[in-house]
C-alpha cells in the first residue's frame, strides 16, 4: 500500500490506515454534533458508520497540496457525508422528530430496567398508550425514505406507466364523442331529457318519473328506447 504524506508535515509519510486510525475520534465528535442538531432524527451509530466510510475514502484520496491539513479535508468530507445521509434518508417534520425521540427514550429506559429489549406492549404501557395508539405513534414518527428518480425508474414499472391515451386513441375518443353528441341531438326531446337526468344528473328512475309526471316503469321504458336508438345510430355512423 502506497504511503501518503500528511499535509501538515510533508517530511513524514503516513499511510491511509494510519490516517484513519489517527482521525477516528474526529468522526465520532462530528457524529455527536450532527446528531444533536438533527434532533435524533437518525441513529448516532448510523451517522458514525457513514462518517467512517467517508473517512476511509478521504484517507485514500487525499492529496496534500499545502493548502489544508488532512484533518480539515476529512472534516469537510465526513460532515458532508453525514448531512447527505440526513437529507437522503428521510423527510420528517419536527413534530415527528419529537415523537420518535420520545419513543426511543421510552424504549431505552425500559431496556435498562428490564435488561432486555422491551415488547411493543410494554413500551405502549410505559407511555400510557393503547396498542392501537402506540402503533399510530410509531407510524407517524417514521421517516419517508427518498431515492433518486434515476435509481428507481424502469420502463416496465407500473409506477411510471403512461396513463394518457396516445394520439390514435384520442382521435377515436373524440370521434366517438362527436358521434354520440350528434346521435343524442337527434333523439326525441323526452328521451334525451331522460338520459340527461339519469346519466348526468344521476337522478333515480322514481325522481325522473316525478319530474315528468309518469311512473318509474315508464321512465325505464323511455330510457331503454333512447339507448336502443343510440346504439343503432352509432353503429350506422361507424360503418
Amino acid at each position: 500500500m502506497s504511503a501518503l504524506p500528511l499535509a501538515h508535515d510533508a517530511d513524514v509519510r503516513v499511510s491511509p490506515d494510519e490516517l484513519i486510525t489517527e482521525h477516528a475520534a474526529l468522526v465520532r465528535r462530528l457524529a455527536r454534533k450532527v446528531h444533536r442538531s438533527a434532533s435524533a432524527a437518525i441513529d448516532l451509530e448510523e451517522l458514525v458508520q457513514t462518517g467512517m466510510l467517508a473517512l476511509v475514502v478521504a484517507a485514500r484520496t487525499f492529496v496534500p497540496r499545502g493548502e489544508a491539513s488532512f484533518a480539515t479535508y476529512a472534516t469537510m468530507r465526513v460532515r458532508g457525508a453525514m448531512i447527505d445521509l440526513l437529507r437522503q434518508s428521510a423527510t420528517i417534520n419536527r413534530g415527528a422528530m419529537r415523537r420518535r425521540k420520545k419513543l426511543k427514550e421510552a424504549e431505552a429506559e425500559l431496556e435498562r430496567n428490564l435488561g432486555r429489549t422491551p415488547t411493543a406492549d410494554e413500551v405502549a404501557g410505559s407511555l400510557g398508550l393503547t396498542a392501537t395508539d402506540y402503533r399510530s405513534a410509531v407510524d407517524s414518527a417514521q421517516p419517508v425514505y427518498l431515492k433518486p428518480l434515476d435509481a428507481v425508474y424502469s420502463d416496465r414499472s407500473a409506477w411510471f406507466a403512461c396513463t394518457e391515451p396516445n394520439a390514435e386513441e384520442r382521435l377515436q375518443r373524440e370521434g366517438l364523442r362527436d358521434a354520440l353528441a350528434a346521435a343524442i341531438a337527434r333523439l326525441p326531446r323526452r328521451e334525451a331529457l331522460v338520459l340527461q337526468l339519469y346519466f348526468v344528473e344521476e337522478l333515480t328512475l322514481e325522481d325522473i318519473g316525478e319530474a315528468l309526471d309518469v311512473g318509474a316503469a315508464r321512465v325505464c321504458q323511455i330510457k331503454k328506447q333512447a339507448l336502443t336508438r343510440l346504439r343503432e345510430r352509432l353503429a350506422d355512423s361507424w360503418r
